[in-house]
């Protein structure tokens, strides 16, 4: 009787077959329709759930709902067995199968299997964003957005595996995960029987959907069609759009809810909190490390693979991730996309940027030393640790690093990339080079500021500054030695281990270290290739000891190292070292059979040979041999003729340095060497003040081995052996006199003669030796020489001085 009436006021309705919603104007054909929808605008739900409690506007709608609780999917594709709950999510799944879109967007053209698909993608086009979250304001295109994004506020995850307990904030979440469980591969090919049916053609790589597929191929044909509104960057993917604007706006929706660290992804977060649980899900089945992401364990399994997929177009050079081979083309391009906001200068890399800024956010628990990243952190992190989980495969050695393995690694095959445009020098390691290029240019960024001192490399420099400072970072846990480099202290530890890895192949002698062995090599190949540009001498070393810079110093007369004691000053460090330790009385190296010390390691190797009878540098014209190189070399010159060390003032040459300062001290009369006992003077340490000192202590350490009487100086007791050796013996023949050495005899033959080729300075006497022109002038004509030495510091007058027999009036 209702029929084309008004169910509010009963009035006459204008089309007697229709009904009208008194709310909003809707017409429908029955009156129970009409009812169900006023529903919606009283809020009415008379049908409630009696498991859950959710209340429906109609019985089909709670019935249908009821199909969740009992599991009940009576709607089943025919084709691919899949059951629904509802006929009309059936209907639109089988348009998976037949391809059927029949929502089609009117302004881009997208096709939708659902309507309710379409109204949201239009929202896209007008910017609709009806459903807005009250407690941050975000707004999206759905209900269903809103209601998940909501579970991040709330924590919420509603979805429980039932065989591992994880919890998930969306179904389709958990649905994914528990194909983990099953194995279940749900998407096949009805006509290839493939898994992943869609395969790109170009690289060969397949995938489980025809969409997913279109955006690969978009990696291939460098398509973006998203494009960023604000800065113009383009996009593969609407999703990557999305995230990118959050770089714009500020926006990080995803909040740890432990530590409150905020992050744009969601999968960012889920790998964060990681973090905080330890969980690191993926395992490398080659070498068992795990990590927290399946993207970082792909990368590394290309350690042991050795692929790298991603290769520079421009020179070749290939890489393991696609991030370092974008960072590498920026040195093609010339692209530096980081700008520092107060200098202006610009930078190749983000973390590059940081560390112009001092930022340094990652610090280490065990030091409190702090890194711009937190790959640097965990790189440092292995020297509290001792971790080392790079092995070289051949020799089994480990290292904290892959590229420190990498470099290792070319010691066994021999490449050396890096090679000097100028000198051809090659190198293993590209910073090393550029260093070495530094030797060339005589380019030395790196300045000290307190000594003016530059460097060519920053860890030079930073090395450098511990002197100033004295930090002395790396101990000796055995002797307490403190080192200022780590190389320096494995090097140290040697001494204690006796370890010598590096051994020549031509003499045998082993050797601390690569650089020292190298060095010792030139010996016997007689390179020399450091050439010192004033005087020509060339030179095995470029710095060391009997190097090039020390030599420079001779011509520029610097000697940079001064005692704080007696302000003598020298040309190396080990020589002030060495000269300390008059002062101290150190003498650190002692001779394990007579333990006689010595102030230095080479005058303990020197004495060594004296109990094993070993003399290894040999004169090649006589076959005389020696304990030291240089008294070889000394030696040398007695063939040669060569004296090269000569006296300014009355010109006598020298095969020695040492023997020039000695006489050098009869011009100034210097007498360095004081007895401590009788406060008498000598001019030198080993000759004079220790065989007088032997005065004192009653030492005679030198004894002859056939009568037992001793001496305490060698020259006497070779004196003496010639008592019993009368061959030796130079007798003279105009009369009876025997001499013990040939220049006593030659003396002598000079008073038979009447010969007295050394003239007095003043006229008026010659004599035999020179010896006696000294001691005649220091007696008779005292004050004159002292004068005369005065005015020998000129040197016209020395030309005067030095032309006898002229006598000079003073």
């Amino acid at each position: 009787g209702l029929k084309g009436m008004c169910l509010l006021c009963s009035i006459p309705l204008p089309f007697s077959d229709h009904l009208f919603c008194f709310f909003c104007g809707n017409a429908f054909m029955r009156a129970s329709y009409l009812k169900i929808h006023e529903r919606i605008h009283t809020g009415e739900r008379p049908y409630e759930c009696d498991q859950c409690g959710n209340a429906f506007t109609t019985a089909s709608d709670l019935k249908k709902h009821q199909r969740i609780h009992s599991g009940e999917k009576p709607y089943e594709c025919d084709q691919c067995e899949k059951a629904f709950t509802k006929a009309s999510e059936l209907k639109v799944h089988q348009r998976t199968h037949t391809g059927e879109r029949p929502y089609v967007c009117g302004q881009c053209g997208n096709a939708f299997t659902q309507a309710s698909n379409l109204k949201m993608h239009q929202r896209i086009h007008t910017g609709v964003k009806p459903y807005e979250c009250d407690q941050c304001g975000n707004a999206f295109t759905s209900a269903s957005n809103l209601k998940k994004h909501q579970r991040i506020h709330t924590g919420e995850r509603p979805y429980e595996c039932d065989q591992c307990g994880k919890n998930f904030t969306m179904a389709r979440d958990l649905k994914v995960h528990q194909r983990i469980h099953t194995g279940e591969k749900p998407y096949k090919c009805d006509q290839c029987g493939k898994k992943r049916p869609y395969e790109c053609d170009q690289c060969g790589n397949t995938f489980t959907t025809a969409s997913a597929l279109k955006i690969h191929q978009r990696i291939h044909t460098g398509e973006k069609p998203y494009k960023c509104d604000q800065c113009g960057k383009t996009f593969t993917t609407g999703r990557a759009l999305k995230i990118h604007r959050r770089i714009h706006t500020g926006e990080r929706p995803y909040v740890c809810d432990q530590c409150g660290k905020f992050f744009t992804r969601a999968s960012h977060l889920k790998t964060h909190q990681r973090t905080h649980t330890g969980e690191r899900p993926y395992e490398c089945d080659h070498c068992g490390k795990f990590f927290t992401r399946a993207s970082h364990l792909k990368i590394h399994q290309r350690i042991h693979t050795g692929e790298r997929p991603y290769e520079c177009v421009q020179c070749g050079k290939t890489f393991i991730t696609a991030n370092r081979l974008k960072i590498h083309q920026r040195i093609h391009t010339g692209e530096r996309p980081y700008n520092c906001d107060q200098c202006g200068k610009f930078f190749t890399q983000a973390n590059h940027l940081k560390t112009h800024h001092g930022e340094r956010p990652y610090e280490c628990d065990h030091c409190g030393k702090t890194f711009t990243t937190a790959s640097y952190l965990k790189i440092h992190q292995r020297i509290h640790t001792g971790e080392k989980p790079y092995e070289c495969e051949q020799c089994g050695k480990t290292f904290t690093t892959a590229g420190d393995l990498k470099i290792h690694k070319r010691i066994h095959t021999g490449e050396r990339p890096y090679e000097c445009d100028q000198c051809g020098e090659s190198f293993t390691q590209r910073n090393v080079l550029k260093a070495h290029q530094r030797s060339h240019t005589g380019e030395r960024p790196y300045e000290c500021d307190q000594c003016g001192n530059a460097f060519t490399t920053a860890s030079d420099l930073k090395i450098h500054l511990r002197i100033h400072n004295g930090e002395r970072p790396y101990e000796c846990e055995q002797c307490g030695n403190a080192f200022i480099r780590a190389s320096y202290l494995k090097i140290h530890q040697r001494i204690h281990s006796g370890e010598r890895s590096y051994e020549c192949d031509q003499c045998g002698n082993a050797f601390t270290t690569a650089s020292y062995l190298k060095i010792h090599q030139r010996i016997h190949t007689g390179q020399k290739p450091y050439a010192c540009d004033q005087c020509g001498k060339n030179f095995t070393q470029m710095s060391g000891a009997s190097d090039l810079k020390s030599h420079q110093r001779t011509h520029t007369g610097e000697r940079p190292y001064i005692c704080d004691q007696c302000e003598k000053s020298f040309t190396q460090r080990n020589a002030l070292k060495a000269h300390q330790r008059t002062h101290t009385g150190e003498r650190p190296y002692e001779c394990d059979q007579c333990g006689k010390s010595f102030p230095q390691r080479y005058a303990l190797k020197a004495h060594q040979r004296t109990h094993t009878g070993e003399r290894p540098y040999e004169c090649d014209q006589c076959g005389k041999s020696f304990t030291r190189r240089h008294a070889l070399k000394a030696h040398q010159r007695t063939h040669t003729g060569e004296r090269p060390y000569e006296c300014d003032q009355c010109g006598k040459a020298f095969t020695t340095a040492s023997e020039l300062k000695k006489h050098q001290r009869i011009h100034t009369g210097e007498k360095p060497y004081e007895c401590d006992q009788c406060g008498k003077h000598f001019t030198q340490m080993t000759n004079d003040l220790k065989i007088h000192q032997r005065m004192h202590t009653g030492e005679r350490p030198y004894d002859c081995y056939q009568c037992g009487k001793t001496f305490r100086s060698l020259s006497t007791l070779y004196s003496h052996r010639r008592v019993h050796l009368k061959k030796l013996m130079y007798p003279c023949d105009r009369c009876t006199k025997i001499f013990w050495s040939p220049s006593s005899y030659k003396y002598h033959q000079r008073t038979h003669i009447g010969e007295n080729p050394n003239q007095c300075r003043f006229g008026d006497r010659s004599c035999i030796t020179g010896s006696q022109c000294i001691k005649h002038e220091r007696i008779k004509h005292f004050h004159k020489r002292e004068k005369l030495n005065s005015c020998t510091k000129s040197k016209t007058v020395d030309n005067q001085c030095h032309n006898p027999p002229k006598q000079l009036e003073c």
